[in-house]
Order: structure tokens, then C-alpha cells, then sequence
């Protein structure tokens, strides 16, 4: 018996197999969750397509997060199909070509309040559609995917603004929703060489860093298996007290200097 056994995941941000979230859907399957996904507009049919891949293909939701109705409609949708949700991943992130790689001052503000409605409101917005379905029967874990935003990096520019308020966004929802016993965490992922890393400019720059830097080591290619193995636990039974963390799975990069 798998340690969801049991237990009804919604997970965004499946685009191709090699998304961080379909490690994450392979792995919650693998370990006895029923789950399903959701994609939008033109990436629907890629997300639909990538469902197929896994083990159990998935039914597909089209969630578009900046459309209200969208998490209204898929929320009563699992309601009314399960009744219930034990757990959300958020693996949502967009920029605008303006807010990487050119250094903080070509961005305007509509560029810019579009990738943090995307990158970081939408988290509130799927906690407050979605919370309600973990709540009903005793709690549930919500789960967002992170890069660490304690430093500048290279290239990444306002899109690091948008994951620090993510952080900070975790922070005040797991204060708002633990009386519902739902938990919220975050797990910032080392780089994973995948189609949303590609849009980062100077990517390969983190590749060679990492791998050279970290205590554990870090690969590119195969790690996304270490970043679900986080994301599973936190869905699982076995982190019933923990909530407003931050788990870094990459390779121990963030506690070491130069």
C-alpha cells in the first residue's frame, strides 16, 4: 500500500513529461493516489496529450487561473465526481519576455502584474476554490513548487520577485487556513532542465553551478524524481504539523557559500 492510498490530487502545471509536475503526477499514482489534471487555452491539448503517459491516464480539467469561473467550475466538477480533494499542486509560473533576462528596469508594470497574477496570486486563488473540497472531511495539503528567493540570480529578475512573494504569499495562508487543517508548503526545486527552465536566460549558467556547488550533487536531467518524492510526502499523511515551510530539494545548494 503506497503512502496516498486513498487520497484525491489536483495537479497543475503538466505540460509535457518532462514537467516537475509529471514526475509529481507518476509518483502520487504510483503511491495509490486517484488524481487529475488540469491545463488551458493552447497548452490543453499538450496537457491532455502528456496524460496519456501516465500509468492510469488522468481525466483533464482546463483551468485558466486567470479566469475566476474556471476554479469555480472545476472545484464543483470534483465535488460533485469525489466529493472531496486531500491534496493541490501549484506549478504555475509565467513571464512576460520583458521580466527575464534584461535586468529589472525594461519591464513595465502590465508586464509585470501579469506574471505576478499568474506566478503568485493564482496560489490564493486555487486556495480559495479549492480549500473548501479539503477542508470537508478533516484537512488536506496544498503544495506549490518554488525556486529559492533569498538571492538575485542571473537572468531570473522579476520572476525571483514573484516567487519571494509566493514565499511570503505561503506564509500568510497557511496562518489563514490551518483552523481548516489545510496545509500549505512550498518545495523550491534546484534546476531541472525543463520547457519552462528553456524560457530562462542563461539557464546553463545554473547547470554548471549546481552541479559543482552542491553537497549532494545535482543533475539536471534526473532530479525532478527527488523534487516529487518531496512533493508526495507533503501530500501524504506523515507531515500532519507542518505547514508555511519552505522544503529545498537541491542538493543542499542553498546552505553553502562560494
Amino acid at each position: 500500500m503506497g503512502i496516498l492510498e486513498g487520497k484525491k490530487l489536483l495537479i497543475t502545471g503538466v505540460l509535457t513529461d518532462d514537467s516537475l509536475a509529471f514526475d509529481v503526477a507518476r509518483l502520487a499514482q504510483s503511491e495509490g493516489a486517484t488524481i487529475v489534471l488540469t491545463g488551458f487555452g493552447r497548452g490543453l491539448s499538450l496537457t491532455e496529450r502528456t496524460a496519456r503517459k501516465l500509468a492510469t491516464p488522468p481525466d483533464v480539467f482546463e483551468l485558466d487561473v486567470q479566469d475566476p469561473d474556471h476554479a469555480t467550475r472545476v472545484a464543483a466538477e470534483i465535488a460533485e465526481r469525489f466529493g472531496s480533494l486531500d491534496g493541490l499542486l501549484h506549478a504555475i509560473g509565467y513571464a512576460p519576455a520583458a521580466c527575464l533576462g534584461s535586468g529589472m528596469m525594461p519591464a513595465t508594470w502590465s508586464e509585470v502584474s501579469t506574471m505576478l497574477e499568474v506566478s503568485t496570486y493564482s496560489l490564493k486563488a486555487l486556495a480559495e476554490a479549492f480549500a473548501p473540497l479539503l477542508a470537508s472531511h478533516g484537512g488536506g495539503s496544498i503544495v506549490g513548487l518554488d525556486f529559492d528567493a533569498t538571492l538575485a540570480w542571473p537572468g531570473y529578475d522579476w520572476m525571483g520577485v514573484a516567487k519571494a512573494g509566493l514565499e511570503s504569499l505561503t506564509r500568510y495562508l497557511a496562518r489563514d487556513l490551518g483552523q481548516q487543517d489545510v496545509r500549505v508548503n512550498l518545495v523550491a526545486a534546484g534546476p531541472i532542465r525543463t520547457i519552462a527552465a528553456k524560457s530562462i536566460p542563461g539557464f546553463s549558467n545554473f547547470e554548471s553551478i549546481w552541479e559543482a556547488r552542491a553537497p549532494l550533487g545535482w543533475s539536471v536531467d534526473t532530479d525532478g524524481e527527488a523534487v516529487a518524492r518531496a512533493c508526495v510526502a507533503l501530500f501524504s499523511d506523515w507531515f500532519p504539523k507542518t505547514t508555511g515551510e519552505i522544503i529545498h530539494v537541491d542538493g543542499g545548494f542553498h546552505a553553502v557559500g562560494a
